[in-house]
């Protein structure tokens, strides 16, 4: 059996009636110390038999802050902030502007850096990023992400900085059908003007393998793990992400699917976190994590985080950062379909400290 983690907390960090907020996972999470800002989409909600139970023509890019830790957050609008670009959940209309060409030479290594990617949708669309140098309180762009010979870029947030210049980005691509998708690679060494595909992170799939989460283990080392259909599949590169090989599988069944969220600790453990959406009548989905203790090569049992308190399968799509105190913050939008109708899917947080580094499976 595995240990347990300690001190586990959860609380509401975006939660609205008659709203739906949710995905943490698709626009990204940055933490500066202890200030932390995560991207999530809000939007009316409208019930609905199947699917996701909000009214996709009102959603909203967001973001929520927090100054001290993940304790307490605030709700910002990711428009008033730059974010202007029509995108997949953030419907804009005439208030929309056009993505442009990026001029390139940001530095990637100012203390206040980030870059977020957004995309049109599922399948065969594109996609473009924005950056900000002050926290996310105001964001360049919208520029333009169009790799020659990649028409279909589906991307999420999910990238390493390697130096002032140069950056590594693990990205959804179409396949070769125009659906989604499996993953690539792509690196900018003149600061975002241009992008060049690297590798492929894994073969073309029959179903999908999408939403990449990776960590740098150590200067040449990178350690993947990627959604696929109802499960989770891991790969590592040793060479800086040139080439890539398969893991062992962290997840063998996350139910109806969901993406992880992937941090490596301050003792050098990966931390991996996700979603298991059950889909059975009156069945408990839940939020769990695993640890490894060898970059990837193995991991421990589930620790579930949180599974009592009545939510259906819309859940998850977590983000995770670690405090300098060590303590985990964990972001994922839940929703307690069992206590309430209807049931609004709001944005939660778990703060956790993570076993003692000496345990083992």
């Amino acid at each position: 059996m595995p240990d347990k983690c300690k001190n586990i907390r959860h609380m509401p960090v975006c939660r609205k009636d008659g709203k739906y907020a949710g995905w943490p996972a698709n626009s990204g999470m940055w933490a500066w110390d202890n200030e932390l800002l995560c991207g999530i989409t809000l939007a009316d909600h409208q019930e609905r038999e199947q699917g996701h139970t909000y009214d996709q023509a009102t959603a909203r890019q967001k973001f929520v802050r927090s100054l001290d830790g993940g304790e307490t957050w605030s709700l910002e609008d990711a428009r008033e902030h730059g974010i202007t670009a029509e995108a997949k959940d953030h419907a804009l209309g005439p208030k929309s502007m056009e993505p442009v060409e990026c001029p390139g030479g940001f530095d990637f290594t100012r203390p206040g850096f980030a870059m977020t990617f957004r995309r049109m949708n599922d399948s065969d669309g594109s996609s473009h990023f924005y950056v900000t140098t002050d926290r996310g309180h105001r964001w360049q762009g919208p520029y333009c992400f169009h790799p020659q010979g990649y028409p279909g870029i589906l991307a999420r947030t999910d990238y390493l900085i390697e130096g002032p210049n140069s950056m590594l980005a693990m990205l959804t691509v179409s396949k070769s059908n125009n659906r989604e998708g499996r993953v690539g690679c792509f690196r900018t060494r003149d600061g975002a003007r241009s992008w060049n595909h690297v590798a492929w992170i894994g073969p073309e799939p029959e179903d999908y393998a999408i939403m990449p989460a990776t960590v740098r283990v150590s200067a040449a080392r990178l350690v993947c793990v990627v959604r696929r259909t109802g499960w989770l599949a891991g790969y590592v590169s040793d060479d800086n992400g040139t080439r890539w090989r398969p893991l062992a599988d962290p997840i063998a069944d996350t139910g109806k699917g969901n993406p992880p969220a992937l941090v490596r600790l301050s003792d050098e453990r990966l931390c991996l976190a996700y979603a298991v959406r059950e889909t059975a009548p009156e069945t408990h989905s839940r939020i769990c994590v695993r640890f490894s203790h060898d970059d990837g090569e193995s991991w421990g049992g589930e620790i579930v985080l949180r599974d009592n308190d009545g939510a259906n399968w819309d859940i998850g799509y977590p983000r995770m950062v670690q405090r300098p105190d060590g303590t985990l913050v964990l972001l994922y939008y839940y929703n307690h379909a069992f206590a309430e109708k209807p049931s609004f899917r709001y944005i939660a947080a778990t703060l956790f400290d993570p076993p003692q580094a000496g345990f083992r499976r």
